[in-house]
């Protein structure tokens, strides 16, 4: 279990309580005065490390976190965000540094793990108001038909005319099975952030986002199960083989997408912490202004037939950063998906297919079933997709058109925001 105490805009920021697995290292997130005054500088002077290594110092801003391992600090200039090993001492001035609004320094965090957001709950109760009520338009049941999964039908994508030409989504996850043969001739770009890893997925669980957010339009003997089938496909894996990662991979990897020009970035991991994380939230601010849309899985900690609603963690929980909320085929809510929790921008914004949800997995595999809100998200980001190339909309432009386009459901908006995510005609 992982946690993290409230946070203020200048101090600390969230603080890990004795639950929390963290790696011993601070994210240091700079103002946009800080990132102008040159954060390299700063850090040396508030803390004297000697060694920062910067994302600009590699090809298409893809760092090597195995050379950025032996350097004290590993800033990210895009986002203006650094990964900071520090003593006690160079942390008592970071923090201070924090609590002064004269210096650029907006928060400290310490670095997180997070993991893949699959999950192998079964129970698929249908959650409804608490007078029973259902509305007529959601009485249907969706079911995989040899042409088309029931989460491409139920988010209309089968009769798009769009296919998410031009567009540039990057999925940040376990990796990718490079060798898949439904994916021959796709334009797929992949990069590691797990130090000492290659792209190549030896989980299973960003192969299978991938395919929902990106498979093809058709695949040999069996059924369509893609949604923006001729993006261009970005691969960052910033989650180990066995579904685990660390904050400084993952603002690795959004770094890299936002530097190669992807409008979409697809994150199906988190944490179970229920306050906003200062850095996630920077993030997608500065995303958002580069119009880059950054969609998130809520989470799987609910037991919904148990009376236990879940919340939403890091990094979903950021107001800038879209969370994704998980339904079955008769649209009713998960049994697992996290509901929105107090804390600002802790709400529900969408929701997607998160049920008995048929994709890509490693070959010899080759295809699989999997539930999760995780299998929402890539739903909604290569709907994201369609929607850009139809429109050109971009960062805010985008989430707002997603939002207002999404189909009402019988069930509470703290559960699935604005509702089912919805396709472009």
């Amino acid at each position: 279990m992982i946690s993290r105490q409230d946070s203020d805009r200048h101090g600390d920021g969230p603080v890990a309580d004795s639950r929390a697995e963290t790696t011993g290292r601070q994210v240091v997130v700079f103002t946009d005065d800080g990132r102008r005054a040159g954060p390299t500088a700063l850090l040396r002077s508030l803390t004297g490390v000697s060694t920062v290594t910067r994302s600009s110092e590699f090809d298409a801003s893809a760092m090597d976190l195995e050379l950025a391992e032996v350097s004290d600090a590993v800033l990210f200039d895009e986002l203006g965000i650094a990964v900071v090993t520090a003593d006690p001492d160079q942390l008592a001035a970071l923090r201070t540094a924090a609590a002064s609004p004269d210096i650029a320094v907006l928060s400290v965090e310490p670095e997180l793990v997070h993991q893949a957001l699959d999950s192998e709950d079964t129970v698929v109760e249908i959650a409804r108001p608490e007078n029973g009520a259902v509305a007529a338009e959601d009485t249907e049941h969706f079911l995989d038909t040899p042409e088309f999964t029931w989460g491409l039908q139920a988010t209309r994508t089968t009769t798009s005319a769009c296919s998410g030409r031009g567009v540039r989504i990057a999925v940040l996850d376990t990796g990718f099975d490079l060798t898949h043969p439904d994916f021959h001739g796709r334009t797929i770009t992949a990069q590691s952030f797990i130090p000492g890893a290659e792209p190549q997925d030896g989980h299973g669980h960003g192969t299978h986002c991938i395919g929902t957010a990106c498979g093809p339009a058709a695949a040999a003997g069996t059924r369509r199960y893609g949604v923006a089938h001729e993006a261009d496909i970005f691969v960052g894996k910033v989650l180990s083989d066995q579904g685990r990662g660390v904050d400084g991979g993952i603002l690795a990897g959004i770094e890299w997408a936002i530097a190669n020009g992807c409008q979409i970035v697809s994150m199906s991991l988190g944490a179970d912490v229920a306050s906003v994380s200062v850095a996630y939230e920077t993030v997608g601010q500065r995303a958002l202004a580069a119009g880059v849309l950054i969609v998130a899985a809520a989470g799987n900690n609910a037991n919904r037939a148990a009376g236990r609603p879940g919340l939403v963690g890091v990094p979903a929980n950021s107001p800038s950063i879209m969370a994704v909320a998980a339904v079955d085929p008769d649209l009713g809510l998960a049994n697992f998906s996290a509901s929105s929790n107090p804390v600002a921008g802790g709400q529900i914004d969408v929701a997607g297919p998160g049920v008995r949800v048929f994709s890509s997995v490693p070959m010899p595999v080759r295809y699989g079933s999997k539930n999760g809100t995780s299998m929402a998200t890539p739903h909604v980001a290569g709907i994201a997709a369609l929607w850009c190339e139809k429109t050109g909309r971009t960062g805010r432009d985008l989430w707002s058109l997603l939002a207002q386009h999404s189909r009402r459901l019988a069930l509470p908006s703290l559960d699935v925001g604005a509702g089912l995510i919805q396709a472009s005609g």
